[in-house]
């Protein structure tokens, strides 16, 4: 009995195992990659009320990290419709402002309107009730989980600009690597639908497999079952599937949005602490805000700052595995050498531009040259990258695929080789004792550096 017991339980600790390494992004060959490349959104896609644009994921940068990376611009009184993703994301907040909901199943609808009774009459007229609704800003990071459903709305007056990485590799996608988006309502296909109309009536043969793919779950269910599981006629159940609906992912509210929402608060809103205790999972926060300089974890006034999100500021991120971070860069202002240790990196230039290098196992630079304003640079793990601004100064974020990525440098006050003895640098590189201090002691800067010399020489980016 107790052979049979442990042969269960060497059995289950095997499948255990392997179920961990199912939705990881590890395959032989993916990241053996020996060029990447600054890259620009594939595809675009125009709705009504804004458009959407997707890098294409089946690039070897993309599929080495298992993610992939889409833009939203959602024009003043636009909805993007509500939908939810076979895989956790992190939404950043470029420009504008607006509101947001993400819908989680069983938790209650805690916003609601007060019930009107007219005096005299029995009945009573329901208010609406609904789960609540955050505020959103330039700056803001929010966190979603793999299959929850959430909108967003532009209630500003300038465009609502949203980077949203997509973790396909995440544990808590259990198809394959594509990104799936399912909307809950509209036709979000429909732009597309066209434009591969346009380019079979233009003789043009592009391949399709890049594109991100999505559709009304709706759409696929009978009118009659549709009735019947929401008790309501047959005309409103067809009208959940939007069958000739052409307005895309992301509507116009022609009279403005209606919901029920709270006083503008974000101060208190962003103070409030979590022990971790009374917090569930309906009330768990899911965004925090990296624009002020106030939460800079590495400050130098002559080069920069470098500020981060993970599972300690919010914990979240320890649930769906991610993490973030926002870099400012002065004129020619240099981040050192370093590589991050657990995680893939994925850069998004928010201003200016700055001069990369990467370099792999085997000493190949994998990228050199300038990436700008708009484009993606995906690091892999372990690669080791050096950052240098350019006239105008940087700035970017990071999609990290880890709760708590962690970086280690090559050069400053904190790197490798300043913890190693003199003797070993000395002769690891055949100079001199005098040289080794020099090399190890002449950065007192942890990793970000003012630059001391005339700048590098860029190389233009393939």
């Amino acid at each position: 009995m107790a052979t049979t017991f442990l042969s269960a339980l060497s059995l289950a600790l095997l499948l255990s195992s392997a179920s961990a390494y199912k939705g990881g992004s590890w395959q032989q060959g993916e990241c053996d990659i020996t060029r990447i490349n600054a890259m620009e959104p594939s595809f675009r896609l125009q709705s009504e009320g804004g458009v959407s644009e997707f890098w294409d994921h089946n690039a070897n940068d993309f599929q080495c990290a298992g993610v992939s990376l889409h833009r939203h611009t959602i024009r003043t009184r636009g909805l993007l419709l509500p939908v939810y993703h076979n895989a956790p994301m992190l939404v950043y907040v470029l420009q504008g402002s607006g509101i947001y909901g993400v819908t989680i199943s069983g938790c209650p609808e805690t916003f609601e309107s007060p019930q009107q009774s007219p005096e005299g009459l029995r009945s009573q007229k329901i208010g609406d009730r609904h789960q609540q609704i955050g505020f959103l800003k330039k700056g803001d990071v929010v966190a979603i989980r793999a299959g929850d459903a959430h909108w967003a709305y532009n209630n500003g007056d300038q465009d609502l600009v949203v980077v949203v990485l997509q973790d396909n590799s995440n544990n808590a996608n259990q198809l394959d690597q594509n990104p799936r988006s399912f909307f809950l309502a509209g036709n979000p296909n429909w732009g597309q639908e066209q434009q591969k109309e346009q380019r079979r009536f233009h003789g043009e043969r592009r391949h399709d497999q890049a594109q991100h793919e999505f559709g009304n779950v709706f759409k696929g269910m009978s009118v009659e079952s549709l009735a019947e599981a929401f008790d309501v006629d047959v005309e409103t159940a067809r009208k959940l599937q939007s069958e000739n609906d052409e307005r895309g992912m992301i509507v116009i509210v022609a009279k403005g949005l209606q919901v029920i929402k709270p006083p503008l608060r974000e101060s208190e809103r962003e103070s409030r602490e979590f022990n971790g205790i009374d917090e569930t999972i309906c009330s768990t926060k899911n965004k925090v805000n990296v624009d002020s300089p106030s939460r800079a974890a590495i400050y130098n006034p002559q080069a920069g700052r470098f500020a981060t999100v993970n599972s300690f500021t919010l914990p979240l991120l320890q649930f769906i595995q991610l993490s973030f971070a926002k870099g400012t860069l002065h004129r020619n202002a240099i981040m050192g050498a370093h590589w991050l240790m657990n995680a893939h990196s994925i850069l998004y230039i928010t201003r200016g531009d700055k001069f990369i290098q990467v370099v792999n196992h085997k000493g190949q630079a994998v990228f050199e040259g300038q990436v700008r304003e708009g484009q993606v640079l995906v690091v892999p793990q372990n690669f080791a990258v050096l950052k240098q601004a350019g006239e105008q100064g940087c700035e970017w974020v990071e999609f990290q695929t880890n709760a708590n990525a962690m970086i280690n440098t090559l050069s400053g006050r904190t790197s490798a080789l300043r913890g190693l003895p003199v003797d070993v640098v000395a002769n690891a590189y055949q100079i001199s004792r005098e040289e080794a201090e020099t090399l190890k002691n002449s950065r007192r800067e942890t990793l970000l550096f003012s630059a001391n010399r005339p700048q590098t020489r860029r190389v233009a980016s393939a």
